[in-house]
């Protein structure tokens, strides 16, 4: 009876990696704003670098829809210089845009020396939704394939740092960060026609993408992949993973004291009834 009852025992207890998990769960939902906080200061000193140093660093956030890839820009920008990192999101290409070479649309945008530039999408759009809702023909997408690694490591050469990151979610996941955007009126504006078109195209758009990271995963420029099912993880992840991507110091400039004001002398301050003030609701 002994051996029975702790052979039932050993089938209901957790695993080690299930106490693993949990122990991480907890630690994220006691850890989070602290860690949060503490990568976004070490952002901060990261910026100092490149401008100090003049680098110019490239990061590409793709994966799908709600995948997390926002929130995560969000968060690294969150505390940063705009003049120093800023972030490309295009639009759809004009009509002129579309008789370019397919990577001029984005070499404007690409960063000058001291500066950071974070792709909220970027050249990927053609082996991902173009081809996938036929907005490109096959044509076009194995010239990119070929194109692609060659347009990258030109950058590479050139001095450019670029980091590569696919936001990986699962589809009930995905289901249900779209269903939380239809409930929130601050967040459906995020669901265009084409996410919910892209919903139902979760196969080709899988397929798609194994044949992207085929052709550009190199070992130049290879793709780092995040698991985005949980948002806080990822985003820290993230973060930390692309801190590790430069080797920078801190050159944050030290604390200093204000000099005490200088005392006006004879102005007169305009009268508060001739201005007109925003009214005080709060």
């Amino acid at each position: 009876m002994a051996k029975k009852e702790n052979k039932k025992n050993s089938v209901l207890s957790p695993s080690n990696e299930e106490q693993e998990q949990a122990a991480k769960d907890k630690w994220l939902k006691d850890n989070y704003e602290e860690e949060l906080g503490r990568l976004q200061i070490e952002l901060v000193k990261l910026q100092h670098w490149i401008k100090e140093k003049g680098l110019r660093v490239v990061v590409i956030f793709e994966g799908r829809d709600a995948a997390g890839k926002g929130g995560t820009i969000k968060r690294i920008t969150q505390v940063l210089n705009p003049r120093v990192c800023r972030v490309v999101a295009l639009g759809v290409p004009t009509e002129r845009e579309k008789t370019q070479w397919y990577f001029q649309r984005y070499v404007p945008y690409l960063p000058a020396a001291g500066e950071m530039v974070l792709f909220d999408r970027s050249w990927y759009n053609r082996p991902g939704v173009e081809r996938v809702m036929g907005f490109c023909s096959d044509h076009q997408v194995q010239e990119f394939m070929r194109s692609c690694p060659q347009f990258e490591m030109m950058l590479i050469r050139s001095g450019v740092v670029l980091i590569k990151y696919w936001f990986s979610v699962s589809m009930d996941e995905q289901e249900r960060r779209f269903q939380g955007r239809i409930q929130d009126p601050t967040k459906r504006w995020k669901l265009s026609p084409m996410d919910l078109e892209s919903r139902d195209r979760w196969e080709q758009y899988s397929q798609a993408k194994d044949e992207m990271f085929a052709a550009t995963d190199t070992k130049n420029s290879p793709w780092y992949v995040i698991n985005a099912d949980n948002k806080k993880r990822a985003r820290l992840n993230c973060i930390r993973h692309l801190l590790e991507q430069v080797a920078y110091e801190d050159l944050t400039p030290k604390p200093f004291d204000l000099p005490a004001r200088k005392l006006s002398k004879g102005y007169v301050r305009t009268p508060r009834e001739e201005q007109t003030f925003v009214p005080e609701y709060y």
